[in-house]
């Protein structure tokens, strides 16, 4: 990890506000990514894998018109940069692969993820295989450094109870609180809430997923029917003219209006600019009880 991103505080304590929501926050860990050259024993977007040579590369098990496709890599997290991680066992290190074609009926790129420890990695693979092609540029992330930073969440405003959700649309709510909302969201206060107060965009793991592609859809792991728990996001961009607040300190000069490369440092467009979001068990991470993943 060699640099550092803050987030601006939030206007408000929302829960003090709404006492409510305190019960539902959530940490969150934002990573942050940043152009540079990562090595296999750092935590990155896009970079190199710990992955030992002796192993078997990861290939799309899906059909393809041409050659079968490598898998690429998209993140590699280790436990030591991000605590949130709860692998299984004695795994201290958590990598995301994907196929860079978007595969039906729902048109995304299939993932796969790999739990394991780096200290039995002795010998690792120098020079992984490279699909011949792929579907969309934006499916081979820049290498990217990390800096990561752990924030607190709350959940989507479409994941609210409906007594909550009148609340927020309440400006008068807001102003008996002693809050004076924005010109912007004075019609909309919930607006308020959900782009400043509540679910940070960008690369995260942990915290509340994003939604509003579709309403809030409950996941259940298919091996024991756990109720699972948001891993990953992996964003078109970190933050968007509605969010800007959420741009930390130090990228607040460039975080103008269709600067891409600023808000966006790894290049991944998910289906379009949307957000693919990464679910787990939480009672059997990585042994057998298959992540699931959803486009937001």
């Amino acid at each position: 990890m060699n640099v550092t991103r803050t987030t601006p505080p939030r206007p408000l304590d929302v829960a003090a506000v709404f006492p409510q929501l305190g019960p539902l926050a959530r940490p969150a860990i934002r990573l942050h990514p940043r152009p540079g050259s990562p090595s296999p024993y750092d935590s990155s977007i896009g970079g190199p894998l710990l992955w030992p040579a002796h192993q078997p590369w990861l290939y799309c098990d899906m059909w393809h018109e041409g050659p079968v496709a490598p898998m690429l890599p998209v993140a590699q997290l280790y436990v030591r940069d991000v605590p949130l991680l709860r692998p299984p066992g004695r795994a201290d290190l958590l990598q995301v692969l994907w196929c860079p074609f978007e595969h039906p009926p729902e048109y995304k790129p299939p993932t796969k993820l790999f739990w394991r420890t780096s200290a039995d990695v002795t010998d690792v693979l120098a020079a992984p295989p490279e699909p011949s092609e792929v579907e969309y540029d934006g499916y081979v992330p820049e290498p990217c450094v990390l800096a990561p930073e752990q924030i607190t969440e709350y959940p989507d405003f479409l994941e609210l109870s409906r007594e909550l959700q009148q609340q927020l649309s309440d400006a008068g709510a807001w102003r008996a609180a002693g809050v004076v909302v924005d010109d912007f969201y004075e019609i909309a206060p919930q607006e308020f809430y959900g782009c400043e107060l509540s679910v940070a965009p960008g690369w995260k793991v942990g915290g509340w997923p994003p939604w509003g592609l579709t309403d809030p859809v409950a996941r259940f792991c298919v091996a024991c029917g756990a109720a699972m728990s948001p891993l990953l996001t992996i964003p078109s961009y970190e933050w968007d003219d509605a969010g800007k607040s959420w741009a930390p300190y130090e990228d607040q000069a460039r975080a103008a209006p269709g600067n891409d490369s600023a808000s966006n440092p790894p290049g991944v467009q998910v289906s379009g600019g949307n957000h693919l979001q990464l679910y787990v068990c939480p009672k059997f991470p990585g042994t057998g009880h298959p992540h699931t993943d959803l486009i937001q």
